[in-house]
Parts: structure tokens; C-alpha cells; sequence
């Protein structure tokens, strides 16, 4: 069934998530188990272990999907591709809420480690290792697999989780735009530096080592992107009559509210919440700052505006 995800696939639904699968993952799937035929002994137990991979991978999303709603954000989705997965959640723009989201994914492999430990253990004791080899290989890969995420994961690249969580921790001091701006550019370090020595270390996989590194350097120059708007909205003039009861942050001026009916964008707070375009009252004003949407009454600082003021922008 198609999905709304482009070029994917509805797969399963469990606890309010849809899982989707990308059509590329059955491509690579394919040559993955058809070119490893040198570790097992039958191709069946190829398959087994890419299918071992992803549901780590999965458990890895169902993590970071879980810290989200735990901070009181939305996530609902989770995109499998080739490369692996992505939790598509939207956590409160807090720093602690953005930390704790994205550690919950790595924290999920870290748990794992041991278990796969423990396992081949048992399988090494109780004699398992001669009577099935196959499973045991499976196990001691599936078991370094996970610590390759690990560790793949928490390097400080951006949008992996280890540039996320660096972005997290400079958010505290710096800010929300800065922090993401000095990520990306960290990530972009990260990636020329990472793809050089992959290049130097076994030049025969330019194809995947090109894949990776251009699909996270078109991540960081979005995040450079997303940090250059997130800078023009800190240096608008504030309506300094109206203030975000979640987060207390005054709202910016200027078109930067879409209208709920025709699609236009305004400054709501210079209206009052009227479309300027089709007149439609808006039924809430979404913050620029923390994406909770309040009522503009709710809006309203009533200890600098009097009844019948005009909104002010403080410039």
C-alpha cells in the first residue's frame, strides 16, 4: 500500500507508530544477501541477519519515538531505507526535551550489548557452537553489528545522533540557532575528514562511502539553512504585547503565520488573528519558539497592554 512517506511503503503499525519501509531497502536487501555468501552456509541465514539488522535498527527509532512523547512531543513514524532508519518525531524545542530524545536511541543499543554478550556466552557453553555454527555466527554478528551503530552513531556528525546530541549540549549555552549552526558545521568536518580516511582505507568502496557522505553533508547544509532562519527570526522586532504561555517568549513581527484556510501567510499579531487575505479568524497562533498553538486571548500580556492598545513591536 502506498504511504505518505514518498517512495515508501506502509509495513506495520504498533503503539500509534507507523513503521514504513523505502522500495530501495528490498533493492539493497537483495544484494546483501546474494554477495555475502562466504560467512553461513546456506544464503537463508544472509537474509536472517539483514532482517536481525533492521530490527535493531527499529528498536534503536522506537526509542528515540518513546523520549519523545515522554517530554510531551509528537512522534508517529519511523522510515526504514538502506542506510537505516528515521524516527519522524517533533519534540518541544527545549534543549533538555531535544537531549533526551535523541540519547534514548543509542541508550537502546547500549542495553543490547550485554544481552548479546550474555548470549553468546551461553551458546559458546552449552556446546551450541558445534551443533549449529550458523547460529552462533549469527548471534557474534548481530551482536557487532549493534556496537558498530553504537559507536557509528555517536560520532559527532550531524544528523547522526552524536551531532544531534552535541547540537543538544551547546543549546543550553548558545542557544537554539548557534548551537545547530556550529553542529553542522562540525558535521561538515566530520563527514570530509571521514570520507577521505574511509577512501584511503579501502578505495574499492567509493560507491557507498559517496552515498553516505552526500546524504550527510545535504543534511548539515540544511541544518546551516535551518540556522540562518532560526537567526532572522531571533533579530525580528517583538510584539512586546503578547507573550507564548508555554514558553513566555515574546512573538517575532512580520508574515511568518499561515492561515489555516486559504494558506496565506501574515503577521497574525498585527491582525489580531484575522487573515488579512480571506478574513478567517484563526482558531490558535502557533509559537515560533516551542510549536504550542494558543488562542490569541491566551496570547495576550495583560500586565503591558491595556484594553484597547494597539499591538506594539518593540524595535
Amino acid at each position: 500500500m502506498a504511504s505518505s512517506q514518498p517512495g515508501s511503503f506502509r509495513f506495520f503499525r504498533v503503539s500509534g507508530v507507523q513503521v514504513y519501509i523505502h522500495w530501495s531497502w528490498f533493492i539493497v536487501a537483495w544484494i546483501v544477501v546474494s554477495t555475502r555468501t562466504h560467512i553461513y552456509s546456506s544464503p537463508v541465514w544472509n537474509a536472517v541477519e539483514y532482517l536481525g539488522l533492521f530490527f535493531i535498527v527499529l528498536l534503536h527509532e522506537f526509542g528515540h519515538i518513546a523520549a519523545c512523547r515522554q517530554v510531551g512531543g509528537l512522534a508517529n513514524e519511523i522510515v526504514l531505507w538502506p542506510l537505516g532508519g528515521v524516527a519522524l518525531g517533533r519534540p518541544p524545542p527545549r534543549a533538555a526535551a531535544e537531549l533526551w530524545t535523541i540519547a534514548a536511541g543509542p541508550l537502546v543499543n547500549v542495553v543490547l550489548w550485554p544481552v548479546f554478550v550474555l548470549a553468546l556466552g551461553w551458546c559458546m557453553r552449552s556446546g551450541l557452537a558445534e551443533r549449529n555454527p550458523d547460529l552462533v555466527k549469527l548471534v557474534f554478528m548481530l551482536g557487532l553489528i549493534n556496537k558498530w551503530l553504537l559507536i557509528f552513531n555517536l560520532l559527532p556528525i550531524y544528523p547522526l545522533d552524536g551531532g544531534q546530541i552535541l547540537r543538544s549540549l551547546l543549546w543550553f549555552k548558545l542557544g537554539r540557532a548557534r548551537s545547530l549552526q556550529i553542529a553542522a558545521i562540525v558535521g561538515l568536518v566530520g563527514i570530509a575528514l571521514g570520507v577521505s580516511y574511509r577512501l584511503w582505507q579501502n578505495p574499492n568502496g567509493v560507491l557507498w562511502t559517496a552515498v553516505l557522505g552526500l546524504f550527510l553533508g545535504q543534511q548539515c547544509f540544511a541544518g546551516l539553512q535551518h540556522a540562518k532562519a532560526l537567526l532572522a527570526h531571533e533579530r525580528r522586532p517583538r510584539h512586546t504585547g503578547f507573550s507564548c504561555p508555554t514558553c513566555q517568549r515574546p512573538p517575532p513581527g512580520g508574515p511568518l503565520w499561515r492561515c489555516q484556510s486559504c494558506g496565506n501567510t501574515f503577521d497574525a499579531f498585527s491582525t489580531r488573528g484575522v487573515c488579512p487575505h480571506c478574513s478567517v479568524v484563526q482558531d490558535a497562533i502557533p509559537c515560533v519558539h516551542c510549536g504550542h498553538a494558543h488562542p490569541l486571548t491566551r496570547w495576550e500580556n495583560r500586565s503591558a497592554r491595556r484594553p484597547g492598545d494597539p499591538p506594539v513591536i518593540d524595535v
